[in-house]
């Protein structure tokens, strides 16, 4: 638990503002969200292009302490624009499980994928989409963007770049057996009730919040510590979208993360559930993926 601990306090990072970060505010009609999206394809020019093909699958993979229901808008609007949208539940179980696991699933998929992660998400998006051809976009969404051999543990340094809130006095710790684990055996975490408002969803009513942590599945400490593999964001265009007030994952270091990643980059004031607080935000940065995948 010590080991876990001093990890714990790693997850933070504060890295100054890219030229590519614009402050965005999310669409309020379906409508708005389509002719932004096809805007925003068609302005870049030469280098982004609207699809003329089927409209790609988009796959989305929520984080910790969450799941696949923290996407119901985005699915409903999507869904209503036409999109093949495949949610999948995340085990939380440990890096490299939890990323073959949702590479089966993608490559059940005929035909071009947007494939979106949020929060722990961003990590098994880096190391699922990697070796299968029909990922065309990876969309990082107030998420974790690792590059090969860090963690989520390592990636950001609380002694450079403080700003997280979540350390290893927020958290409950369940001992229980993982198959994930190296050991077999492993902790669970979990956001304590009285902090998760503050750490994760600061943007709802505290009775959502209060839902929201009674709900909460549990992370794995495997999956927060097991290094990532080669990154699938060196061959494959991303876009991400920063979460400015969030208390989870340090806004700036997700713009260290985006700028390494060389993504297309806007940001929204929002916490840590953007997906549930800010929908329209997240739905405008997936369809400018979805317009340049053809």
């Amino acid at each position: 638990m010590f080991s876990m601990a001093k990890r714990a306090r790693d997850w933070r990072l504060l890295q100054p503002a890219r030229r590519r970060t614009q402050l965005i505010v999310p669409a309020a009609a379906t409508a708005l969200l389509l002719s932004a999206a096809t805007a925003a394809g068609e302005a870049t020019g030469s280098t982004t292009h609207r699809a003329t093909g089927p409209k790609p699958s988009i796959v989305l993979v929520h984080g910790a302490w969450a799941d696949s229901s923290g996407w119901d808008t985005e699915i409903t609007t999507l869904t209503a624009l036409g999109y093949p949208v495949v949610p999948i539940a995340n085990p939380l179980r440990g890096l490299s499980s939890d990323s073959d696991y949702v590479r089966a699933r993608l490559e059940q998929i005929s035909g071009p994928i947007v494939l979106v992660g949020h929060s722990y998400g961003g990590a098994v998006i880096t190391n699922a989409g990697r070796g299968v051809p029909n990922v065309k976009a990876l969309v990082y969404v107030a998420a974790f963007a690792p590059a090969e051999g860090e963690s989520l543990a390592t990636i950001l340094p609380a002694d450079r770049y403080p700003g997280s809130h979540l350390d290893p006095s927020k958290l409950d710790v369940v001992p229980v057996p993982n198959p994930a684990a190296p050991s077999g055996h492993d902790v669970d975490l979990y956001i304590k009730a009285a902090d998760f408002r503050d750490v994760f969803a600061g943007d709802v009513s505290t009775h959502e919040a209060m839902l929201q942590a009674a709900t909460q599945r549990p992370f794995a400490n495997t999956a927060f510590t097991e290094p990532s593999g080669p990154p699938a964001w060196a061959t494959i265009p991303s876009w991400d979208l920063i979460s400015l007030d969030d208390h989870a994952i340090s806004p700036a270091g997700q713009k260290f993360m985006a700028q390494r990643v060389h993504a297309t980059t806007t940001a929204v004031h929002s916490a840590h559930d953007i997906m549930i607080s800010h929908p329209g935000a997240v739905d405008q940065i997936i369809l400018r993926a979805a317009t340049t995948v053809s």
